[in-house]
């Protein structure tokens, strides 16, 4: 079992950045598979980034392409993503997410492959 909790999120302007952390508890955090999700009012959830447990395969959605990056720290049990050049559209609230597979490769882009999930953090971009 995991628990997640993320913290980092706020109100930023334009342009800004904000880095998203995401604590886990649980010694088996380094075996699993991590992305973040992300739900805007009114629209569906949407995958932001994904890693495997050791970092080493990453994947992003195109409308964060080359502005997010996505780590882990597995010494620390904390999975992190770093939002840079954050435009109003990226206001939402952001999840983080877990997927025990036990140090597979596959990352799955879809949030209901996930079992476990945090409490979110509202992240808002102001023009």
């Amino acid at each position: 079992q995991v628990q997640l909790v993320e913290s980092g999120g706020g109100l930023v302007q334009s342009g800004g950045s904000l880095r998203l952390s995401c604590a886990a508890s649980g010694r088996t955090f380094r075996s699993h598979v991590t992305g973040w999700f992300r739900q805007a009012p009114g629209k569906e959830r949407e995958f932001v980034a994904a890693t495997n447990w050791s970092g080493g395969r990453i994947y992003y959605a195109d409308s964060v392409k080359g502005r997010f990056t996505i780590s882990r720290d597995n010494a620390k049990n904390t999975l992190y993503l770093q939002m840079n050049n954050l435009k109003p559209e990226d206001t939402a609230v952001y999840y983080c997410a877990a997927r025990n597979d036990y140090y597979s490769d596959y990352v799955p882009l879809e949030g209901d492959e996930y079992g476990f999930w945090g409490q979110g953090t509202q992240v808002t971009v102001s023009s």
